[in-house]
């Protein structure tokens, strides 16, 4: 059985009796329960910790905001009457004045291992702002649902966004906890950390390979729907970046991709020319789709679904963000003037492409764009990336 963080604090007195007479604020969202599904927050006050404050991520607290780039306010909390301050609204950074209102932080999110997931970054500049402020920060761990491997480019300095918080890959392999204290070190921020550890995680194992088996999944936001996606988000993320469909306005969405306009068994057959070894690990179908909302709403899109899911799933072989360039790739090959990239500000950066936003540089796109290129390139590209991280983030694994 796996206790996450949140588990292991209620039940073992001693990890929150450093917690008394401490105000305690709760950085959480939808995803933040307990093993009987009561929500953090009022598993805590039942607890009887001084909860003075809440702050919500991205999506914000309820989590009922779809689309990226759409802000949540501030507002007060109806059943506790403690202040509810939102880190993707006026502003992305807590403020001196919600600093002010607590002793510890103790973060709750649920993550997806990936970069781009905001949950990071929202990660990093708290610290950053206790440790400015003089204040602890705790982070209650849970799963990574992509499990240990480790895939993509690292961001390139003067890349960081609110969709890159530092130098590491599309898919890095952590946990919320892990990746916190890689942050307090590459940073060098003088804050006092601490994870409350999970007991009996075990990210290799299968059949979750990062997920445990008995546990619920709940949406950390509103299109990370299940198990499936959380393993192909770091490639279908990238779809943002497109004017192909990522599946939002449908009951799938980065779990496909499509547009109109595609042909899927060219695509599929134009993929496995190209690099047959990285479509290994899943399965890919031939869909049909019809956004109810955002990109192609309402038109009938042809696409492909990649499904990381049965025996078809193999954990160790399965690249979700090699799988999305070769499509990229494979249409590129197919129709040289496609308009594929798509351009538009994303996550507030305006002078620079989407896809570059979320790779972090302009190397993925280049490849893809060049008529020249092979799937060698890229693996030349990104090899080096992958392997330097791994052994880097050797010391702060905290889970065999």
């Amino acid at each position: 059985m796996t206790l996450f963080g949140i588990d292991r604090l209620l039940a073992e007195p001693e990890l929150r009796r450093p917690l008394e007479g401490k105000r305690v604020a709760l950085l959480a969202h939808p995803a933040s329960v307990t093993r009987d599904l009561t929500h953090s927050l009022d598993a805590l006050v039942a607890a009887g910790l001084n909860v003075s404050a809440v702050f919500g991520p991205q999506h914000g607290v309820r989590g009922d905001l779809q689309d990226n780039m759409m802000e949540s306010p501030d507002f007060t909390d109806p059943t506790y009457g403690v202040p509810v301050f939102s880190l993707y609204g006026e502003v992305r950074r807590p403020t001196g004045q919600s600093m002010s209102t607590f002793d510890v932080l103790l973060v709750d999110l649920q993550d997806l291992g990936c970069r781009i997931y905001t949950y990071v970054t929202t990660l990093l500049y708290v610290l950053e702002a206790a440790a400015e402020h003089g204040k602890a920060v705790w982070v209650l761990d849970r799963p990574n649902p992509a499990g240990r491997p480790v895939e993509g480019l690292t961001l390139r300095p003067g890349w960081e966004s609110f969709v890159g918080a530092g130098p590491f890959p599309m898919r890095h392999g952590l946990t919320l906890g892990e990746l916190g204290a890689w942050f307090v070190d590459h940073f060098k921020l003088d804050v006092d950390y601490r994870v409350i550890e999970m007991t009996g995680y075990a990210p290799d194992a299968a059949p979750g390979f990062g997920w445990p088996a008995e546990r619920i999944w709940i949406n950390p936001s509103p299109n990370a729907a299940n198990l499936n996606m959380a393993r192909a988000y770091a490639g279908t993320v990238m779809l943002e970046g497109t004017n192909l469909s990522e599946g939002r306005g449908t009951t799938r969405p980065l779990e496909l991709f499509g547009a109109p306009d595609l042909a899927p068994r060219e695509v599929m057959a134009e993929m496995a020319r190209i690099a047959p070894d990285w479509l290994r690990g899943c399965r890919l179908r031939e869909v049909a789709f019809q956004p109810t909302f955002h990109k192609h709403q309402g038109e009938l899109c042809h696409g492909i679904m990649i499904h990381a899911e049965g025996d078809g799933y193999d954990h160790q072989a399965f690249r979700p963000w090699r799988l999305q360039a070769l499509g990229f790739k494979s249409i590129r090959n197919l129709h040289p003037d496609y308009d594929l990239w798509r351009d538009f500000p994303y996550e507030y950066e305006f002078d620079k492409l989407a896809i570059d936003v979320i790779n972090g540089s302009s190397l993925l796109r280049e490849w893809v764009d060049d008529r020249t290129s092979e799937a060698g390139d890229l693996d030349q590209l990104t090899r080096p990336d992958e392997e330097s991280w791994a052994k880097d983030r050797e010391r702060f694994l905290l889970y065999a």
